[in-house]
C-alpha cells in the first residue's frame, strides 16, 4: 500500500492506493505512476510506501499503471523542502526532478559515498579568465560531482575539457533534446560521473554525490520564472549540506546571498583578476556637448577604432521602440494621451509619418502636443530603433542593425544595437571589439530588487563576449 501525490497542483493532498502484486517489486518512493482519481487517470509520484490507510482497505483502488522510475527518496525530500522554501506546490518540484521521458530500467542500487566535510567556498573569478583549472580543483576525487552552468554558450567547451581529462560526463541542459536529457538522467543514477547542466542539473539522481559547483551563481537563469520560483544555488546549498559534501560558488561579482554565507570571498592573484576584465571607460553625458543624446564623442572614437580593426560593435539599450517618452519643446510638458492621460511614445503612423501611441489604451494621435498643440516635440527617452538611425548617421560606412529577443534572420552587420539580448545573439564569425552600454544608469538605478547586482552581472556578460 502506497501514498501517491497526484500531478494536480489544485489538489493539495496525497491519496492511498493498493499496489498490484505483479508490480510490488517496482514501486517505491519516487516511482511515477498513474492512478484513478474522480473518473480520470492522472500521473502522480509515490511519496510513501507501506503506509497505514486512512480509510477501510476495501474502499481503496489499485494503481492503474507503473509508468517508470522517478526521483530517489532523498531528492523527493529535497523537493518538499524547496516547495516549502518557495511557498509553492510540491508537484512542480517533483516534475523538475523527474526525467523528461519515461525511464523504465530499475534502480542500479549504487552505494552512496561522501567526499568529506561540508565546506562552502565563494570564488570571485573574472569573467574572461579561463576557469577550467578552477573547476577541476573543485570536483570530487571520488564519487560524482554536479556542475551547474547556466550559460549554454560555455557548456560545450567545459564538457569537452572534462571528457579529455578522462571523466565520464552526463549533460542535463535544456539545450539538449528530451531524449538526450532522459538518457543522461538515467545514466547519472550509476554514479562515478560528472553531471553538467543548467539549473535542473541540481536535481540529478547521483547516488554518490561528492561535490557541487555552481558557475555564474549571479546569473538570473538559475532561478525558475514560474512559481515556485526556486533557485538552483539555494537548492544546491541545501543538498550539499544534507550530503555533507563541499560546495563551490563561482561568479564574476558574487551576489549578496553568496558573500554573506562565507567569512571571506576567495579571489585569484591580482594579475589574473586584472587580465580577466576588459578596459572600462565611463562617460558622463552631462559633460558632453548638447544635442548628441546618448551618442558621445568617446563612443564615436571607440567605434571607429573598432571598425577599422575589423571588429564588431555591440550597443546595449534596454528600451524598445523609437522613443518611450516625448516632451513638448514649447511648453515643456510631457506628451500625454488625450483619452487616459498616460505618457505616450513615438510610433509610425499609417502613412509612415511620426505619430504618438498610448501604451495603455492603444490610442493613436498626431505628432502634436495635446496641451499647447505645438508640433515641436522632442524625444526624452529614445529607444533602440531611434538609436539605430542615429548610429547609421554617425557611422555612415558601417552597416547597423537593431536586435531584440524577437529578431529573426542572420545578424550580419558591423554594428548591432538592441536590448541585452544582443549579448546572447551576436554571432561569433568576427571578434567583438567594443560593447557600449548607452544608458548604464537605467540598469543601476532600476526600481527593482538588487538592480545593482543584476547590472554587474550584465556588465560581466559583456566582458565575457569581448574575451
Amino acid at each position: 500500500m502506497v501514498r501517491v501525490r497526484p500531478d494536480l497542483p489544485a489538489v493539495d493532498r496525497a491519496f492511498d492506493y493498493l499496489v498490484p502484486t505483479a508490480d510490488s517489486a517496482r514501486v517505491g518512493v519516487g516511482t511515477i505512476v498513474r492512478v484513478p482519481l474522480h473518473g480520470r487517470r492522472v500521473r502522480g509520484w509515490v511519496v510513501a510506501a507501506d503506509v497505514e490507510p486512512e480509510t477501510e482497505r476495501s474502499r481503496l483502488l489499485e494503481l492503474s499503471k507503473v509508468v517508470g522510475v522517478g526521483p530517489p527518496p532523498g531528492i523527493m525530500d529535497l523537493a518538499r523542502w524547496a516547495a516549502h522554501r518557495w511557498a509553492g506546490s510540491d508537484v512542480a518540484l517533483y516534475g523538475a526532478a523527474s526525467p523528461p521521458n519515461v525511464v523504465a530500467e530499475p534502480d542500479p542500487g549504487a552505494e552512496g559515498t561522501r567526499a568529506g566535510a561540508h565546506i562552502l567556498r565563494v570564488v570571485a573569478w573574472p569573467p574572461a579568465a579561463d576557469r577550467r583549472a578552477l573547476v577541476d580543483a573543485a570536483l570530487a576525487t571520488e564519487g560524482s560531482s554536479i556542475v551547474v552552468v547556466p550559460d549554454a554558450a560555455r557548456l560545450g567547451s567545459l564538457v569537452r575539457h572534462l571528457e579529455r581529462s578522462g571523466r565520464r560526463v552526463h549533460v542535463l541542459h535544456s539545450v539538449r533534446s528530451a531524449a538526450e536529457r532522459t538518457r543522461a538522467w538515467a545514466a547519472s543514477r550509476h554514479g562515478r560521473a560528472v553531471v553538467v547542466g543548467g539549473r535542473s542539473a541540481v536535481w540529478a539522481p547521483v547516488p554518490d554525490l561528492g561535490a557541487i559547483v555552481v558557475l555564474d551563481e549571479a546569473d538570473e537563469a538559475l532561478q525558475e520564472e514560474r512559481a515556485p520560483t526556486w533557485h538552483a544555488r539555494d537548492v544546491a546549498i541545501e543538498r550539499a549540506r544534507r550530503a555533507g559534501v563541499p560546495y563551490t560558488l563561482v561568479a564574476a561579482i558574487p551576489t549578496a546571498v553568496a558573500a554573506s554565507a562565507v567569512l571571506e570571498v576567495e579571489r585569484p592573484e591580482r594579475e589574473v583578476e586584472r587580465a580577466g576584465w576588459a578596459h572600462l571607460e565611463v562617460v558622463d553625458l552631462r559633460e558632453e556637448p548638447p544635442g548628441q543624446a546618448l551618442l558621445s564623442e568617446s563612443l564615436a572614437r571607440a567605434a571607429h577604432r573598432t571598425l577599422d580593426a575589423g571588429g564588431r560593435v555591440l550597443c546595449v539599450l534596454n528600451r524598445k521602440g523609437r522613443a518611450r517618452l516625448i516632451a513638448c519643446g514649447a511648453c515643456h510638458d510631457l506628451a500625454r494621451c488625450e483619452a487616459c492621460g498616460a505618457a505616450v511614445s513615438e510610433i509610425a503612423g499609417p502613412d509612415g509619418a511620426r505619430a504618438l501611441g498610448c501604451p495603455v489604451c492603444s490610442l493613436e494621435q498626431p505628432w502634436v502636443c495635446a496641451r499647447c498643440h505645438s508640433a515641436k516635440l522632442k524625444s526624452v527617452r529614445v529607444g533602440v530603433n531611434r538609436v539605430r538611425d542615429d548610429l547609421a548617421a554617425l557611422l555612415p560606412r558601417a552597416s547597423v542593425l537593431d536586435v531584440d529577443a524577437t529578431t529573426e534572420g542572420p545578424l550580419d552587420a558591423d554594428v548591432l544595437v538592441g536590448t541585452e539580448a544582443v549579448l546572447h545573439r551576436a554571432p561569433t564569425d568576427r571578434p567583438i571589439g567594443l560593447v557600449a552600454f548607452l544608458e548604464a544608469d537605467q540598469e543601476l538605478l532600476a526600481p527593482r530588487y538588487r538592480a545593482a547586482e543584476q547590472a554587474g552581472t550584465l556588465f560581466a556578460r559583456a566582458v565575457r563576449r569581448l574575451g
